[in-house]
């Protein structure tokens, strides 16, 4: 659901032949179907209309080089660019072409007017899928924000590498914590390339203990996404204890 497979568009893949090594690690680890995020933002000011070109080119290219897999156009939007996207151009960067927007949210400490924001997308018809909220300050700060939004319609989508620490010690104790508390919905991979932020998705899972939750979270939800269809249930099973914060030392409290 969540990839910068595309090459020089964004910081992912520089060339055509990056972006097919990255398509390689993904198939080989089980996925079929990716989406091409690519950033739409002030610093990539890309448009549907040129992700919709590279995703055919690179399409083109998989079926030549016999690699399993289907790349699906879709786009990573700021918050700060929804504003500014006529409803014409959002309709072109849904995830797979459908009514799913996938919002990234700023990584700042505090964040102004982000449910105001989503909850008029939502009203002129669009679903919001949010990008790794495990990453965003402002999260960490008041968590009862992005509870109201989960409320209100909103899902989350988790970088897998952030259940394992690779974004840090409380980033993975955030995203764990929201895990176990019902908050999260599809984890991805946020693939930018083939070796330092690769397509991986389900060793992630298993070292976090969240095997279990594996398909719904990176099969039936995505499916429903892309279907435009009712989101399933999330299933009943067990998880890891909660971690506890490591206690402070007398001296520095």
């Amino acid at each position: 659901m969540h990839s910068h497979v595309l090459f020089g568009i964004d910081d992912g893949p520089d060339s055509i032949d990056g972006s097919l090594e990255l398509a390689r690690g993904a198939a080989a680890s089980g996925t079929r179907t990716l989406l091409a995020t690519p950033h739409v933002s002030f610093s990539y000011p890309n448009d549907g209309a040129t992700i919709a070109r590279l995703v055919g080119e690179l399409n083109e290219r998989l079926r030549a080089e016999q690699i399993a897999l289907e790349v699906r156009p879709g786009a990573e939007i700021a918050m700060t660019r929804l504003a500014d996207i006529v409803p014409e151009e959002l309709a072109r960067l849904g995830l797979g072409g459908g009514r799913w927007l996938l919002v990234e949210p700023p990584f700042t400490p505090v964040l102004t007017g982000l449910d105001s924001i989503l909850l008029d997308l939502q009203r002129r018809g669009h679903r919001i899928l949010l990008a790794h909220p495990e990453r965003c300050h402002a999260f960490h700060r008041d968590r009862e924000l992005l509870e109201s939004l989960v409320r209100s319609g909103v899902l989350t989508s988790l970088t897998a590498g952030s259940l394992v620490g690779q974004f840090g010690a409380d980033v993975r104790r955030f995203a764990l914590g929201l895990v176990r508390d019902g908050l999260v919905h599809n984890v991805a991979s946020d693939a930018h390339d083939h070796v330092r932020r690769p397509p991986s998705i389900a060793a992630e899972l298993e070292q976090a203990g969240l095997s279990p939750l594996a398909d719904w979270l990176t099969r039936e939800v995505p499916a429903a996404i892309l279907a435009d269809g009712e989101i399933p249930p999330r299933p009943a099973v067990d998880l890891p204890a909660s971690e506890k914060p490591p206690r402070r030392a007398w001296w520095r409290r």
